[in-house]
């Protein structure tokens, strides 16, 4: 895929702030949510960022990095994972699909989308870092 390629495949205008504000809004949700349950702040901090250890795919080249990115900041495993929290009542299971959501929801509100293989800075809500930078 080339860079304009990746460019096109970007949301723009009104559904790329639409698509930015439901990642504030599932952010402030699984916080309000983590405090509400209860969970530990400590174990919060600790886990918030881990989705982020995926960026060392791209030491590989930009398509593995983009497919171990995404696979880490695509809704479906936190949700299968509170789903089988919910159903097991398993809390810590719980906990992390919490922490997982937030940290992708403040991802999103702040413009990180998810990644084409044409390099880090081309996602689906535009591009991300400096111009003639990937």
């Amino acid at each position: 895929m080339d860079e304009v390629a990746g460019e096109r495949g970007a949301a723009s205008g009104g559904v790329k702030a639409l698509l930015r504000l439901e990642g504030l809004a599932l952010f402030l949700g699984m916080v309000l949510l983590y405090a509400v349950w209860g969970g530990s702040w400590l174990v919060f901090a600790l886990l918030f960022l881990a989705p982020d250890l995926s960026f060392l795919a791209y030491l590989a080249d930009s398509k593995t990095g983009a497919i171990v990115y995404n696979a880490a900041h695509s809704y479906m495993a936190p949700v299968a994972l509170m789903t089988a929290g919910f159903a097991l009542e398993w809390p810590l299971a719980l906990s992390i699909a919490m922490i997982w959501l937030a940290h992708i929801g403040i991802d999103r509100a702040l413009g990180y989308g998810l990644k084409y293989a044409a390099g880090f800075g081309f996602t689906h809500l535009g591009r991300i870092g400096r111009p003639g930078k990937v």
